[in-house]
């Protein structure tokens, strides 16, 4: 019986590795848990009627780990509902995920500087830019990404300036900043992906007309370079990596 269940178990655990590993990353949802698949069983004394035999230790511990298999076989089909559900969702996940150059930029001389250490324009001191710089003139045309929702329309004249926010569900957010106007945007507005949002500018804390433009994941700012999919050929972006990397100041 316990080489009957080893087998099983290995079987499962190849199951738990290709959910966590495969599917999970193929649809970005995080992996379960390993507290989850490997918790204990309830009950003060679960195996109490089992005491008192001569080989009650042999049965006690062939029902225990019975038991964790029941658990693991359980969490493991919980597990393939929720990515059945993610499955249905992919298609709109994919249309959701920020997928183009916010602005129109075919010959990729607009890239300013890119995501990492740069030189702050203002303070001419070493800053992580948690974004990309995109150069153009005034009242460029500024595109969503991705479909989602507006969250934020700020105006300022500090930081960021006028500033759009779309939040795109599957835990990404992107950010649209400096911008001379807005495109009659209010918070709670559906956009869908290439729908002009606003107009390049230079408000709040910025040295020139450009687009500051963020990604973020999960609440943590991620290389927009990454996300630059579906406008772009392999050479084009081969393009604007190396020329991302070069720039060593900020515009903002």
């Amino acid at each position: 019986i316990h080489r009957e269940m080893a087998g099983i178990e290995r079987v499962l655990d190849g199951l738990q590795k290709t959910d966590d590993n495969l599917y999970r990353t193929i649809f970005e949802s995080e992996p379960i848990p390993s507290t989850l698949r490997n918790g204990g069983i309830g009950g003060v004394n679960r195996y109490e009627s089992l005491e008192g035999y001569d080989n009650s230790k042999l049965v006690i511990e062939t029902s225990r780990r019975l038991d964790m298999i029941r658990k693991k076989i359980y969490v493991q089909a919980r597990s393939f509902d929720e990515l059945i559900l993610l499955a249905k969702n992919k298609e709109e996940m994919l249309r959701s995920i920020p997928a183009i150059i916010p602005i129109s930029n075919k010959d990729l001389t607009r890239v300013a500087s890119g995501f990492g250490w740069r030189i702050h324009p203002y303070y001419k001191i070493s800053k992580f830019h948690y974004g990309m710089d995109f150069t153009a003139p005034a009242g460029t045309d500024v595109y969503a990404t991705g479909n989602g929702v507006i969250s934020g329309v700020v105006s300022s004249q500090r930081g960021y300036g006028k500033h759009v926010i779309i939040d795109h569900g599957f835990g990404y957010v992107t950010i649209y900043a400096h911008l001379s106007g807005f495109n009659n945007l209010r918070v709670g507005q559906k956009v869908q992906r290439g729908e002009v949002i606003g107009y390049v500018g230079s408000t709040g804390m910025s040295v020139a007309n450009h687009l500051h433009y963020e990604v973020k994941l999960n609440g943590v700012n991620v290389d927009p370079v990454n996300y630059y999919f579906e406008d772009l050929t392999a050479l084009e972006y081969e393009r604007m990596i190396e020329v991302a990397a070069k720039t060593g100041q900020s515009f903002d």
